[in-house]
């Protein structure tokens, strides 16, 4: 008689929640709007896709902070603590993919691709991105990469060639298979499709559906900061699919572009890779720039100081950004006058981002509010100090 009535009360319990909360399962039509609204392939609402995006950042990225745990165990002390001594290649190739995923995968769909996509369309007065299937197709791609580069980890011998892939290391037989170099190039491409197809989306919508009367003068800061980023991106992206399209045909078409033995030169693809590497540089930061100039204008309820010269700063870190990626290649034996060039064009870049940094300080010395009144802005500081502090040891460096 108890298990009666206990079976009872059990069913009677379920019965109430399957009403209050799962009721609209019998009804098709609102399972439909449901799964329309929160579906990654069907959804291309520019809010709903920004915090997918935001999401896939947190995932990828968490990732790769795992990989970084175990690359720090692993250095804890001199001796070897996780990897054995059969397999100290797993070293190479954990460093290799926790490289790719934290800039191609963790940083650039978050900064650019969710802050980009929530905000750009209502910054500019716009209903929605200029081409919303596209916008949702290059969400879909992320994940593809993400997979692809991260089956590179479950080929017969994997790749630990580095996250720049230099050659000969990536192109050579000595490690024994060169399906991990592969899929990780066609991660790289996949990833590059998706970046290359939002930049143009975004800088359709600023020129074609801005709102009325909203000229590119008065547009703000974080709308120019995703416009210039965009523009760097579509500028860099090819070289960089030249470069990995040409280590893709040594493996497998027998080419001679990096082979010093045929009189390739291996070095070319370092100047490839890094005219895309160092303006990725500043495509990572640069939204942020205009994340936290946004956030200064809106807690102190004012227009930044200096705003043109604010946009003019970044227009200036695109250019410069794209003209000193040598300097990541002192060690290949340039000319001393190769090495001045680069290092005092290097340096002039300080010149805009001091602008940004003296706006945003006298953006606060202007405002009637105290300096922090907000966790926002509590952050916003600390990265400033941080942010200066570094930036004063590359000019040392270079």
């Amino acid at each position: 008689m108890d298990n009666t009535r206990l079976f009872q009360s059990i069913t009677a319990v379920a019965g109430t929640v399957w009403i209050k909360y799962f009721s609209f399962i019998s009804e098709p039509h609102v399972i439909f709007i449901v799964l329309n609204r929160y579906s990654l392939i069907t959804n291309c609402n520019h809010k709903t896709l920004g915090l997918y995006y935001l999401w896939f950042s947190f995932l990828f990225g968490s990732y790769g902070f795992l990989l970084s745990v175990i690359l720090r165990t692993e250095l804890y002390s001199s001796s070897l603590r996780i990897i054995a001594q059969e397999n100290v290649n797993l070293y190479n190739m954990i460093f290799t993919i926790h490289g790719i995923i934290m800039i191609f995968f963790n940083i650039m769909p978050g900064l650019f691709g969710g802050f980009g996509n929530y905000f750009l369309p209502i910054l500019c007065g716009s209903p929605e991105l200029a081409y919303p299937r596209i916008n949702s197709i290059s969400l879909l791609l992320q994940p593809i990469a993400f997979v692809l580069v991260i089956l590179s980890t479950a080929a017969e011998f994997g790749g630990g060639t580095g996250w720049t892939l230099y050659p000969p290391l990536s192109t050579s037989l000595m490690s024994l298979s060169p399906v991990a170099v592969d899929v990780i190039i066609f991660g790289l491409l996949v990833s590059g499709v998706a970046s290359i197809m939002s930049s143009l989306n975004f800088i359709t919508t600023v020129m074609h559906l801005r709102a009325k009367g909203l000229t590119l003068g008065i547009l703000s800061v974080s709308t120019w900061s995703l416009i210039i980023t965009s523009g760097m991106l579509l500028l860099t992206l090819p070289v960089l699919t030249g470069g990995v399209l040409m280590l893709l045909s040594d493996l497998h078409f027998n080419t001679l572009f990096f082979d010093p033995t045929f009189a390739g030169d291996p070095i070319l693809y370092q100047h490839l890779f890094w005219f895309f590497g160092h303006p990725e540089v500043y495509i990572l930061i640069l939204p942020a720039f205009g994340v936290i100039s946004h956030v200064i204008s809106t807690n102190y309820c004012r227009n930044l100081f200096g705003n043109q010269s604010m946009i003019l700063a970044m227009g200036c870190i695109a250019v410069l950004g794209s003209l000193v990626w040598v300097h990541h290649m002192y060690t290949t034996g340039l000319e001393v006058d190769t090495r001045a060039y680069f290092t005092s064009t290097t340096i002039l870049i300080s010149i805009p981002t001091g602008t940004k940094v003296f706006n945003w300080i006298c953006t606060y010395m202007s405002s009637n509010f105290g300096m922090i009144h907000s966790s926002s802005l509590l952050s916003l500081f600390i990265y400033m100090y941080i942010y200066h502090l570094g930036g004063t040891t590359w000019s040392y460096i270079r």
